[in-house]
């Protein structure tokens, strides 16, 4: 299985601020009221995260809200892998606002304190549960080779099945595609006493 190694760090706190807020709602036009209104109405009930940014176009975050929602609530992955998978997803590409909102999502689910420092920065994780270290070996070998090796995959389908290995793979790519969105416009992650962040630096 890979080791982890040094990843980006955050860079949504860059010098210059947001580079794409959220518009007064009074500016949207009528497409863009009626995707902030589905997001409102919908499990998330509320615009925030890299909905901010995809609001310039509504009917792509139209789709990337239904895939999202797909998968965080009508996925069949353990809260456990899926919540880890997605931090470690986070931490790979430094996106502090997934990092700050999944990571007590991951800890309530039943992941380990520990092992979440430990992804937190870029340390191998001890003592997870089987399940969770093959999410761990299968995201972090996606995130830092673009595949995976036969050994990896043959105990990720052992492990999850076929299904739940492609599952596994969508998560760990929605999560990097929204990062990627909010690393772009800088959005800014919920300030919270309760979560230590991933190591920044401003650009």
């Amino acid at each position: 299985m890979s080791e982890p190694t040094p990843s980006p760090r955050p860079v949504e706190q860059g010098r210059g601020g947001e580079r794409l807020p959220l518009p007064p709602m009074d500016q949207l036009n009528a497409e863009q009221r009626a995707a902030a209104q589905a997001l409102i109405d919908g499990p998330r009930k509320a615009v925030y995260g890299p909905f901010v940014p995809l609001l310039r176009t509504p009917a792509l975050l139209d789709r990337v809200a239904q895939l999202g929602e797909a998968l965080r609530f009508g996925g069949t992955l353990d809260a456990r892998v899926r919540e880890l998978a997605i931090c470690v997803a986070a931490r790979e590409v430094g996106n502090q606002f997934e990092w700050v909102m999944h990571r007590p999502l991951a800890e309530a689910a039943g992941v380990a304190a520990a092992a979440l420092e430990a992804v937190r920065v870029a340390a191998r994780p001890e003592g997870l549960k089987a399940d969770e270290q093959v999410a761990v070996d299968v995201a972090t070998e996606l995130l830092q080779r673009n595949g995976l090796a036969d050994a990896t995959y043959a105990l990720a389908v052992e492990t999850f099945g076929e299904a739940g290995v492609v599952e596994l793979s969508t998560l760990v790519g929605y999560f990097v595609m929204v990062s990627w969105v909010m690393n772009v416009a800088r959005t800014p992650s919920r300030p919270t006493a309760d979560v230590t962040p991933l190591p920044s630096w401003p650009l």
